[in-house]
C-alpha cells in the first residue's frame, strides 16, 4: 500500500483507493490532491484472488474506511464490504461490473495474456488500452501509456486470474448498509452505463452519477468532475449522498 500526502483531517475515518487492472496511483492523482485526509492507495500487484486482495487492502487500514475503487478495484471494495461489512463508512463504485464470467471471457484474456509475454507491454498497451478512453487526448494517453508499461507481463497475468475467478457479487448488494456513490464515464464501452444503474437499483443507500465526456478511466479522462463529487462524498461533505 501506498500513502499520499494530504493534510490532516479531524476523523477516525481512513480513505482508500483502489486501482484496477494494470493501474496505479496515476488513476487517482485529482482525487488524492483534493482530499484532506491521509490516503492509502491499493497496490494489487501480488494477489491472484479478489478475495486475498479484499484481505490485504482490509488488513493494510485500521480502523474505519471510506473506499473508492475503480473498475477491478470497485470488485474488490465490494468484497471488503461482503468481508467486513461493519468497517465500510462510504463506499465508492467507479467504471465496473457485478457479472459473472461472460461466454468467450476467458480465451479473450488468455489470448492478451499471452500478447503480453511474447510480445512485451507495449504491444498489450497498443491493443488494449484505447479502447478504454473515450477522447484519446495526448496528455491523458501519454499517462495512461506510461501507468500500463510499469506493469509485467506477471502481474497482468496475476490480475487477470482474479477477474476470471472473481467471487459472485450481485447477491451481497442488496445487504450493503453504507452510504454508496456509484459514478459511470457516459461513453464507457467496457462497462456501459447500463450495468451501474443495475448497481444502484440493488443498493439501497446509494446514488449514480454518470459523467459526461468519459470512457472507462473517467478519473483520467474527467479529473475535475469525479474529484468534484467523489471528494465530497468521501469526506461525508455532502449530505445528499449519505
Amino acid at each position: 500500500m501506498r500513502g499520499g500526502t494530504a493534510r490532516a483531517f479531524d476523523i477516525m475515518t481512513s480513505c482508500l483507493l483502489i486501482p484496477g487492472l494494470l493501474s496505479d496511483t496515476h488513476v487517482w492523482a485529482q482525487v488524492m490532491v483534493d482530499l484532506p485526509q491521509p490516503v492509502i492507495v491499493a497496490e494489487l500487484f501480488g494477489q491472484d484472488h479478489i478475495t486475498q486482495m479484499a484481505h490485504e487492502c482490509l488488513a493494510a487500514v485500521d480502523g474505519q474506511i471510506a473506499v473508492a475503487g475503480h473498475s477491478m478495484g470497485a470488485r474488490v471494495a465490494l468484497e471488503m464490504v461482503r468481508l467486513a461489512p461493519g468497517r465500510i463508512e462510504r463506499l465508492a463504485l467507479l467504471s465496473t461490473g457485478i457479472h459473472p464470467l461472460k461466454p468467450g471471457e476467458m480465451q479473450r484474456r488468455e489470448e492478451i495474456v499471452s500478447l503480453a509475454y511474447e510480445h512485451g507491454m507495449a504491444a498489450l498497451t497498443e491493443r488494449w488500452l484505447p479502447p478504454m478512453v473515450h477522447c484519446p487526448d495526448k496528455d491523458v494517453m501519454a499517462g495512461l501509456t506510461d501507468m500500463v508499461l510499469r506493469m509485467t507481463p506477471d502481474i497482468h497475468q496475476r490480475q487477470i486470474r482474479a477477474l476470471v475467478k472473481r467471487p459472485e457479487a450481485k447477491a451481497h448488494l442488496p445487504s450493503i448498509a453504507c452510504p454508496t456513490l456509484i459514478m459511470v464515464g457516459r461513453q464507457d464501452e467496457w462497462s456501459p452505463v447500463a450495468q451501474h444503474q443495475e448497481i444502484a437499483s440493488l443498493i439501497p443507500h446509494s446514488h449514480l452519477e454518470i459523467i459526461e465526456g468519459a470512457g472507462h478511466f473517467l478519473p483520467v479522462e474527467q479529473p475535475d468532475a469525479v474529484a468534484g463529487r467523489l471528494v465530497p462524498f468521501l469526506t461525508a461533505q455532502d449530505q445528499n449522498n449519505s
